[in-house]
């Protein structure tokens, strides 16, 4: 039985699978905010309810809105921030008394979708996260790229490729870099361009809906950012150049990212002809949570 735990900014999720992928448990609990020791309580605790309920041991992969330092094991770039700076997988191994797994949230997402989702047989694989913030995660041949700097798949903080049809103002990101991707493609990205070009202040999901409506002015700003997508995403293609790219977060869930997105990347991309496919994930939310678990595949 393999456990895995999404471990957000809001809920700490768990879910329980069989060895061929069937769905034996889930629970969730919110995240204890800003205090580290009972976030570890609340992990373990999952743990420990989700086997009394099931009658036996399963591994446990963990996956986390940050990574681990190569240098000492501590959390780093994430944006719970209770969490930078601690030993969070000695802390939980010594509560959980096993050895755990440990992976970027982004990083389960692309394994999850990889291993039995919308990239279920493909050779290489990015997962790309565009909710609150923008992440990837890469797998290769059904295994994780992690990278030397436990950064694979980072393209979040690469800067929005230029076009002078679309000139664009500074733009700091949290991470002290100017015109991240970040800043752009996240959702509060897209709610800021919505707002400087209408001076009307939504959220994306407002905006993706009433554009799906017939709003001319929703529809632009979602145009705006599809077309801004493309030329971020183009330049993965062109380094990686996957068999599929598979969209996950809140944005992911507009139906004009797929009928538009594959045309606004195609001039970009350094070929004829994109073969890359480029599609929604095919367990949604659920792909973190599974992805941790499938960390022991």
């Amino acid at each position: 039985m393999r456990l895995g735990i999404d471990l957000g900014g809001t809920k700490i999720e768990i879910a329980a699978l069989a060895d061929d992928g069937r769905e034996l448990l889930r629970r969730r609990v919110a995240t204890p905010q800003g205090d580290y020791p009972a976030t570890l309580q609340a992990i373990a605790g999952l743990v420990t309810d989700a086997e009394i309920e099931l009658g036996r041991r399963g591994s446990v992969g963990i996956g986390i809105p940050g990574a681990e330092s190569l240098v000492d094991g501590r959390i780093k770039n994430a944006n719970s921030t209770c969490l930078i700076g601690q030993p969070l997988r000695a802390d939980l191994q010594h509560l959980l008394q096993r050895e755990i797994r440990l992976a970027n949230d982004a990083n389960c997402f692309a394994l999850s979708e990889a291993i039995d989702g919308a990239g279920r047989g493909a050779a290489c694989v990015f997962g790309v996260i565009l909710g609150t913030g923008v992440g990837g995660g890469i797998v290769i041949d059904g295994r994780v790229l992690v990278g030397a700097n436990a950064i694979a798949g980072e393209w979040g903080h690469n800067p929005l490729p230029a076009d002078p049809a679309d000139p664009l103002p500074p733009q700091r990101c949290y991470c002290g870099r100017d015109g991240c991707n970040e800043t752009w493609l996240s959702g509060p990205g897209l709610a800021a361009d919505h707002q400087r070009h209408t001076g009307i202040a939504l959220t994306a999901a407002d905006i993706a809906h009433q554009a799906a409506a017939g709003d001319t002015a929703s529809a632009a700003t979602v145009d705006r950012h599809v077309r801004r997508l493309g030329r971020a995403l183009a330049s993965v293609i062109n380094l990686l150049d996957p068999d599929v790219v598979v969209l996950g977060g809140g944005l992911s869930q507009m139906a004009q990212l797929y009928e538009k997105l594959p045309g606004y990347c195609r001039p970009h991309v350094f070929s004829d002809d994109l073969r890359t496919r480029i599609l929604p994930p095919a367990h949604g939310d659920s792909s973190g949570v599974r992805g941790a678990a499938w960390l022991w595949n």
